[in-house]
């Protein structure tokens, strides 16, 4: 299993979600990914498509500068 870095800063709603979405569907089962956004709506808006998609977060975080985290375990469900 590997962990990957996404850079989805300086990017607006729905912007997160389909760069998120589009870099999990590269990745296997059980693979974690932790996503990097200045857009704070990302803090529900990436959690609630993982929860539909099968996929789980592991940790959501508030960094300095404005930005935040958000870290992906990808499951087994297709997307």
């Amino acid at each position: 299993m590997s962990h990957y870095e996404l850079d989805a800063r300086r990017m607006l709603c729905p912007m997160p979600v389909i760069k998120t979405q589009n870099f999990v569907a590269t990745l296997k089962p059980g693979d974690t990914v932790e996503v990097f956004c200045t857009d704070h709506g990302a803090l529900n808006d990436i959690p609630a498509w993982s929860r539909i998609n099968g996929h789980e977060v592991l940790a959501t975080r508030e960094l300095d500068g404005g930005e935040v985290s958000i870290t992906v375990r990808v499951g087994d469900s297709d997307d």
